[in-house]
């Protein structure tokens, strides 16, 4: 009997041995959760600058679009274009408001503008914007200074150059984060209005990421013109900032995946390692008990 419990003493030292090594080797190092980590492939400019890679956004079919023509205070824009596009003004005498703007969060707490989907300039399957008293306009794949410029000429014919003029826009900046687990607080539609923005001031907006993320390992899905393009990227290089992904575009699609090391109990935080180690042990330990009481 006593040989039998030396031998399980013996592999229970074994065992502790072995979880040890796994809690160490779970546990998560400061350079898989810092940002942007100095590396020798940061592109600088001779001023020691990293240089802009900010892509230009193309309009995409299903996107939805703001136009405004600012007329001079006598300008009647109604007389050229329909009433629905000059009813929404914003008080101002010399702004008309065509196709009404959207201001704010989503208003059906679904998901987008509710607002602005009903009033905004929808790109049609064919690529094209239809606006009253001007008619379609290819949209799909321009910028959107290239369709503004065009529906400008348009306008002009109507007014004196000079005296009006086109504003066109996306509502802001939307883009979706979606996470495996434990990113509640984090995930969902986003709306930025800004004209650029960062993957970490995106973060940084909407709390940072916890431990469980694996910050070398993001999606990110890109809606172009000609299909939907994925890329990885590398939350803590330096070198990201190189990177067209690092400038969030509208409709972009951000993926955070989980750390196999959080999947299994360990790496979450060093109390959570630290629980989830004693707990296997403690188990370990009764059934040891249990055996040496038969």
């Amino acid at each position: 009997m006593q040989t039998i419990e030396k031998n399980i003493m013996k592999n229970y030292k074994y065992l502790f041995l072995l979880l040890a090594s796994c809690m160490l080797a779970s546990c998560i190092t400061t350079k898989e959760v810092r940002y942007l980590q100095p590396n020798e492939s940061l592109v600088i400019n001779e001023e020691g600058l990293v240089p802009y890679n900010i892509p230009t956004y193309r309009i995409t079919k299903n996107d939805i679009l703001n136009l405004n023509i600012v007329t001079t205070p006598k300008g009647d824009a109604a007389q050229f274009y329909s009433a629905l596009n000059t009813s929404g003004g914003s008080g101002s005498p010399g702004v008309n408001n065509a196709l009404g703007g959207a201001v704010g969060s989503s208003g059906s707490g679904m998901g987008g503008n509710i607002n602005f989907y009903f009033n905004g300039l929808k790109v049609e399957s064919n690529g094209d914007i239809n606006i009253f008293g001007i008619g379609y306009i290819k949209a799909e794949g321009r910028t959107i200074d290239e369709v503004s410029k065009e529906i400008q000429e348009k306008v002009n014919e109507n007014f004196q150059v000079g005296k009006s003029e086109v504003r066109l826009n996306t509502n802001g900046i939307t883009y979706y984060i979606l996470g495996d687990i434990e990113t509640v607080g984090i995930s969902g539609e986003k709306v930025v209005h800004k004209n650029t923005l960062t993957i970490t001031e995106a973060l940084a907006m909407n709390g940072g990421l916890n431990r469980t993320v694996d910050r070398k390992n993001v999606t990110i899905r890109r809606k172009l013109p000609e299909g939907i393009k994925t890329a990885k990227i590398d939350l803590t290089r330096e070198d990201l900032m190189n990177s067209p992904f690092y400038y969030v575009q509208n409709g972009d699609e951000i993926y955070l995946n989980t750390r196999a090391k959080s999947l299994n109990g360990f790496g979450k935080d060093p109390i959570q390692t630290l629980t989830t180690g004693v707990s296997v042990i403690t188990t370990a330990l009764s059934i040891y008990l249990l055996l040496k009481n038969l």
